[in-house]
């Protein structure tokens, strides 16, 4: 009887495997195809969506190849907090390079954002090229947000973004470069070093060939 329930398992384990492989990779295919194409996505290639990615462009948006949008607790156990979620506004340009991976991401785009390649995202990181709001308290209370100050993001090849940070805007962060869990970026960071902290501050060199 025992042999036989291993034999259930495994045959189920099968099914579930396979069926999350290609029905439901199907699935978020053909949903994005008429997502992207409704929201004018530009891509090389389908991103891997694992869960779903909330999206909404009114601007410019282009997408390199091999890039992973995790947003279900499977795809990434460290402990997602929501889906990944991008907005582009009318005056905002996007551009994600070749594989670079996202759990749980923030992308506000209201000015500009450049992303390299090799980016390796870590869960609940934020990418926020404005302020939202004015900083002027008369401003706020009349509800002008024509005031509200936007700079843009520039994040070189082979960056990490531990789980948590959060790139504020007009930060350029240069290749190779890491930042540490929890940051909070408020300032350019050269390449190849690395930063954390609220606010993020330089920690050590990161000498790689």
């Amino acid at each position: 009887m025992d042999i036989m329930l291993k034999y259930i398992i495994k045959i189920f384990n099968f099914i579930e495997y396979w069926f999350q492989r290609i029905v439901i990779r199907l699935y978020y295919y053909c949903y994005y195809f008429v997502k992207f194409g409704i929201n004018r996505v530009e891509y090389k290639q389908m991103p891997l969506f694992r869960g779903k990615l909330l999206i909404k462009n009114n601007g410019k948006c282009k997408l390199g190849n091999q890039l992973t949008f995790n947003s279900v607790f499977k795809s990434n156990p460290m402990g997602i907090n929501k889906r990944c979620t991008v907005f582009i506004g009318k005056n905002g340009q996007l551009t994600i390079g070749d594989n670079c991976g996202f759990s749980g991401v923030s992308i506000y785009c209201d000015s500009k954002i450049h992303i390299g390649n090799y980016l390796f995202c870590g869960g609940n990181v934020s990418l926020w090229d404005t302020d939202f709001h004015p900083l002027n308290y008369i401003d706020r209370r009349d509800g002008d947000n024509s005031k509200t100050q936007c700079s843009p993001i520039n994040i070189g090849n082979d960056v990490f973004i531990g789980a948590n940070s959060i790139i504020l805007k007009g930060v350029t962060i240069g290749d190779k470069a890491i930042i540490g869990a929890g940051s909070i970026v408020t300032k350019s960071i050269p390449e190849n070093q690395v930063w954390a902290g609220n606010p993020a501050k330089f920690i050590r060199y990161n000498h790689q060939p």
